[in-house]
């Protein structure tokens, strides 16, 4: 994902300062991510339970990223496809309804994590995360298509 992150910013970056913004969240979002589930460059402690500050702020940054997605950067990024002809404004708005789908289980994960205590039940943890890390790299493909489509219509 950190891979697919960089090429994005490196065929796009530039190009609009909403878009490389949200990517820097992106990036924030994605290497906190890595440090959660123990992949490379990073390792997981030794700990079988995630402290609770890293998780805390992994889901403060995806509720950031979240929302700058469907608040700012998709819907300028609609409104410019569809400004620029129907074929692209179709597109983008075939690929928007699946990127939304993609939102219920991340906020679900938050929901459940956000606030984590002592107490907190985390037995099922590492299967949770597993889940939004295969989530996350659907979402990416499709936010990445979606950004592909105004810069490759409309440049």
């Amino acid at each position: 994902m950190l891979s697919q992150l960089e090429q994005t910013q490196q065929k796009y970056g530039g190009a609009n300062t909403a878009i490389d913004n949200w990517l820097a969240e992106r990036q924030e979002l994605l290497v906190r991510y890595c440090k959660l589930a123990g992949l490379p460059p990073f390792e997981k402690e030794a700990k079988a339970l995630p402290e609770t500050l890293p998780v805390n702020r992994f889901c403060q940054v995806l509720v950031d990223y979240l929302s700058a997605g469907h608040f700012e950067v998709y819907d300028n990024i609609v409104k410019q496809c569809e400004e620029h002809g129907k074929e692209s404004a179709a597109l983008a708005n075939s690929i928007y309804p699946k990127i939304s789908e993609t939102t219920e289980v991340l906020v679900n994960f938050n929901d459940k994590y956000a606030n984590l205590t002592a107490d907190t039940d985390l037995s099922g943890f590492d299967t949770d995360l597993s889940v939004v890390g295969q989530i996350l790299e659907e979402r990416l493909e499709l936010e990445d298509e979606l950004i592909h489509t105004l810069h490759t219509k409309h440049t």
